[in-house]
């Protein structure tokens, strides 16, 4: 008699399979349970550049140039682009770039950003 099939045949593989699965899915429900689609790099450019859009506290103003305007009671220059179908930004003096996904509300009026299923901001066109 052979001896039974590991199931996890590499140690580690299995649970960060089904750690990625739930991050993906999770972070799916919040912008697809009330009706937002998932914006690919196409969709994310015509949606953002040269756009403006107002959030809780703030504007933020989108630039052809890659510059970007984030403005609540002082002005503060970023740097966005758009990488494998996610929206990313950068805030000197820091170097790094944050990801997001972006979907956009079924009227068409609103922008979801969604870095990870606790890192939800909703921004509304005012432009």
């Amino acid at each position: 008699m052979s001896p039974p099939l590991d199931p996890n045949p590499i140690p580690g593989q299995r649970p960060a399979m089904i750690r990625a699965a739930l991050v993906f899915i999770l972070t799916a429900i919040p912008a697809q349970a009330e009706g937002w689609q998932v914006l690919d790099a196409k969709g994310i450019s015509e949606a953002l550049t040269g756009r403006t859009l107002q959030y809780e506290t703030a504007t933020q103003d989108f630039r052809a140039s890659g510059k970007t305007l984030y403005t609540t009671s002082q002005e503060s220059w970023g740097n966005w682009s758009i990488r494998a179908d996610q929206y990313c930004s950068q805030w000197p003096p820091s170097s790094t770039w944050n990801c997001y996904d972006i979907f956009v509300s079924a009227d068409g009026a609103k922008i979801r950003f969604v870095g990870s299923p606790d890192d939800v901001t909703d921004g509304m066109y005012v432009d």
